[in-house]
């Protein structure tokens, strides 16, 4: 029985979202906490959670402020954001501070239940519909385009696909049903993207990728982008 913390400052969205979660994970144990001092606290006695869901706005914690603090005191400990901010770069900051997803508040049920599902089988969400937008060229990604071109064109079409795919957030079982491949082989295709990326995770791979580049790439061999869902 997974045991998850809603850390919200709002009662009535918490208990929104509790009713959600609920009628998706019938078992699961919810806690509630309304500030990041309320959140410690209860992590202080009792860390062994399956996942936070951390909102951005907490009084006692404006942005990302909250995350940075817990990755640092409970490193093991699985955080999600959940916020009203769509903004693609607050949510690639956040990942890189260590968020395991980021679950916009105007997600639909399905959405979330998706997200807690990926989650809690240990892998990274990410909302598609915003991480398909380009990032703006005033935050540009870590990698240089040029370098990031080189090792695109070192890519097979396959990784290329999957790499197209790993950028929306999609999991292995969702990138080897689009690509109807085996989800072995799904896993196969990452590590060699990471190797040849030169990255040592998937969250580094969607760092390093270079949206524009990444589109133009795909257009050389011609293969759809945007992707079609």
């Amino acid at each position: 029985m997974p045991t998850l913390m809603i850390a919200d400052d709002h009662p009535l969205f918490r208990e929104a979202l509790s009713i959600s979660i609920e009628s998706g994970l019938p078992n699961c144990h919810l806690l509630e906490a309304g500030t990041l001092a309320q959140l410690v606290n209860q992590l202080d006695r009792d860390d062994d959670l399956d996942l936070v869901l951390l909102d951005l706005d907490l009084p006692d914690a404006q942005g990302l402020d909250g995350l940075a603090q817990l990755r640092e005191r409970f490193p093991e400990l699985p955080v999600a954001i959940i916020s009203a901010d769509r903004e693609r770069e607050t949510i690639l900051e956040a990942i890189s501070i260590g968020a395991v997803g980021y679950i916009p508040k105007s997600s639909p049920k399905a959405s979330l239940l998706t997200a807690l599902h990926q989650m809690l089988e240990g892998q990274v969400y990410l909302p598609s519909d915003i991480m398909r937008r380009p990032a703006s060229t005033t935050t540009s990604s870590n990698a240089s385009s040029p370098c990031f071109a080189k090792r695109v064109n070192s890519l097979t079409d396959k990784q290329l696909e999957v790499l197209a795919r790993l950028t929306l957030g999609a999991a292995n079982k969702v990138i080897a049903r689009e690509l109807n491949i085996a989800e072995t082989t799904v896993k196969t295709h990452v590590s060699a993207i990471l190797y040849k990326l030169n990255v040592r995770s998937r969250i580094q791979a969607v760092l390093a990728a270079d949206q524009a580049e990444l589109a133009a790439g795909m257009a050389r061999r011609g293969l759809p982008w945007p992707i079609p869902r």
